[in-house]
C-alpha cells in the first residue's frame, strides 16, 4: 500500500511538472509586427515641424512568454512649420519643406498576455537619422543673424551670423538615442495574431536641435 501511494505521488508530481513546463513554453519563439504611426513633435522639435505620420515594423525573439528582444525600423514624415520657413523666405519666397526621421533600434519588451487582452512595456535605443528637405536650394545672404532655425536647416554660423553664400538643399544629422513606452493588445482571429496600440517617447541628441517625439502606433503583431 505504501509503495502504491508513493508511486501515485511520484506520478502526480511528474504530471504537474510536465504541465507547468508546457504552460511556460506555450508561446511563439519569434515575433513580428507592422503598424502605422502618428508622431507628435515635442519642444524644441515642435518649433520646426508639425505632427507627422509614418510606418514602423520589426521582428525579434521571445525568450519566454514575458521577455523578448525586438529589432525595429521606424520612418516618419513631418512638414515644416511657418516659423521654420519664414527666415529662409527672404532668399526663396515660395519655399516649402519637410523632414524625415529614420530610426533603427534594438528594444527589450516585457509582456503579460491574457486570452484576449494584454499589455507590455518596451524600451531600447539605436540610431536616429533626421533629414531636412527644403523644396528648393537656399543660399544664405550677408550679415544674417544666426538663429536656431538656420541651424535646423543645416546652415553654419560664425560669431552670431550665418556664414554667407552657403547653398543648402537636403541636410542630414544622425545620433544615438533612446525610447520607452507602453502598449496594449487584443486578440484578433486565430492565435497568435493580435491588434496592438502603443504609445512611446523618443529622444535623440541630433546636431543643433534634438529630436523629441511622442508616437502612437496601431498595427498587427504576433
Amino acid at each position: 500500500m505504501k509503495n502504491t501511494n508513493g508511486l501515485l505521488m511520484w506520478m502526480s508530481l511528474v504530471s504537474l511538472t510536465c504541465s507547468t513546463v508546457h504552460a511556460q513554453g506555450d508561446y511563439e519563439k519569434m515575433n513580428a509586427h507592422v503598424g502605422v504611426t502618428l508622431s507628435v513633435p515635442l519642444n524644441q522639435t515642435a518649433n520646426y515641424v508639425h505632427t507627422g505620420w509614418g510606418v514602423v515594423t520589426g521582428a525579434g525573439y521571445n525568450f519566454s512568454a514575458h521577455h523578448s528582444i525586438i529589432g525595429e525600423f521606424m520612418w516618419n514624415r513631418f512638414h515644416a512649420t511657418e516659423g521654420a520657413l519664414q527666415p529662409l523666405r527672404a532668399q526663396a519666397q515660395n519655399l516649402d519643406g519637410h523632414s524625415n526621421l529614420y530610426a533603427l533600434t534594438g528594444n527589450y519588451r516585457y509582456e503579460s498576455l491574457g486570452k484576449r487582452f494584454g499589455y507590455y512595456f518596451i524600451a531600447g535605443g539605436g540610431l536616429y537619422y533626421r533629414t531636412t528637405n527644403p523644396s528648393e536650394r537656399v543660399t544664405s545672404g550677408t550679415g544674417t543673424t544666426c538663429t536656431p532655425t538656420w541651424l535646423w536647416w543645416g546652415f553654419k554660423c560664425v560669431s552670431g551670423t550665418v556664414v554667407p553664400n552657403q547653398e543648402i538643399g537636403s541636410a542630414g544629422s544622425n545620433a544615438f538615442g533612446g525610447n520607452g513606452g507602453i502598449g496594449f493588445t487584443a486578440r484578433v482571429g486565430e492565435a497568435p495574431y493580435r491588434l496592438y496600440v502603443e504609445g512611446r517617447y523618443h529622444y535623440a541628441p541630433n546636431k543643433s536641435i534634438s529630436t523629441k517625439l511622442a508616437t502612437v502606433s496601431v498595427g498587427i503583431r504576433y
